[in-house]
C-alpha cells in the first residue's frame, strides 16, 4: 500500500531527527520568534512540543488517507475522492520540485502541508455545493500553525500549488447529481457523521496536549 511507503518514509525522517535534531535546531533558531500571533506555546519545552506537533501532523496524513479511502469506498463515491487521495500520496512518494532541497522532517512537513491543504480545499469546494464537508475533518488551525512554521513567502507558494492542482483535478459539477453522492449527503445531514467519527484519526487531541492556542 502507498500509505505503508509513506509511513516508512516518516520512520526514516524520525530517525534522522533523533540522530541530528535538524528540525529542533530550525525551530529554536527561527520559528519561536516568528510564529503566528494567535498561537500560544507552552512556557517550557516549547521547541520539543513543536517538534512533537509536526510529527503528529505528518503522521496524520497516511492515517487520514486510509480512513477516507475506506469510508468513501463503502459509500461508493471513490470516483470523486480517489484522485485527490492519490495526489496526497504522491506529495510524499513523488515530491514536487518546489520542495526539493529539504530533508528529514523539514521535507515531510512541506509534503504533509500540501496534503492537508489539498484536503482542506476539496472540503471547502464540496461544502459550497452540498452545505456539508466531504469529510468531518477541520485542519484549519493545524494548517495555520504549519504555515507559520514554514514561513512566507514559501508557504504561500505551496498554497498556490495546491490551488492550481485542485483547479486542474476537480471533476465536473454533474458528479454531485449522482445517486451515490445524494445518498452520502443526505445520510450525513441526518446523522452528523456519527459512524465516521469512530474512524477519523484525531489530531485535535494531540494539539491539546502539545500546544495551546487561542484566537485573538
Amino acid at each position: 500500500m502507498s500509505t505503508d511507503a509513506i509511513r516508512d518514509a516518516i520512520a526514516l525522517a524520525r530517525l534522522h531527527e533523533e540522530q541530528h535534531g535538524d528540525m529542533a535546531m530550525l525551530l529554536e533558531r527561527h520559528v519561536k520568534n516568528h510564529i503566528h500571533f494567535t498561537i500560544q506555546l507552552p512556557e517550557s519545552e516549547a521547541t520539543a512540543n513543536l517538534v512533537d506537533f509536526i510529527i503528529a501532523y505528518i503522521e496524520h496524513v497516511p492515517d487520514f488517507i486510509d480512513a477516507a479511502r475506506a469510508i468513501t469506498r463503502e459509500a461508493n463515491i471513490q470516483e470523486y475522492t480517489e484522485p485527490f487521495l492519490k495526489l496526497a500520496e504522491d506529495y510524499f512518494l513523488k515530491p514536487p520540485e518546489i520542495i526539493s532541497g529539504h530533508i528529514g522532517l523539514d521535507e515531510l512537513m512541506d509534503e504533509a502541508y500540501l496534503a492537508h491543504r489539498l484536503i482542506e480545499e476539496v472540503n471547502d469546494r464540496f461544502m459550497s455545493h452540498t452545505s456539508i464537508p466531504l469529510v468531518p475533518m477541520d485542519m484549519t488551525m493545524s494548517n495555520l500553525i504549519v504555515h507559520s512554521i514554514i514561513g512566507e513567502p514559501f508557504a504561500n507558494e505551496l498554497d498556490e500549488a495546491v490551488h492550481y492542482t485542485v483547479e486542474r483535478t476537480m471533476l465536473k459539477e454533474h458528479v454531485y447529481e449522482k445517486p451515490e453522492f445524494k445518498a452520502y449527503v443526505a445520510q450525513h445531514k441526518n446523522n452528523d457523521w456519527e459512524k465516521e467519527q469512530q474512524h477519523w484519526p484525531c489530531l485535535i487531541d494531540q494539539l491539546a496536549i502539545n500546544l495551546q492556542f487561542t484566537h485573538l
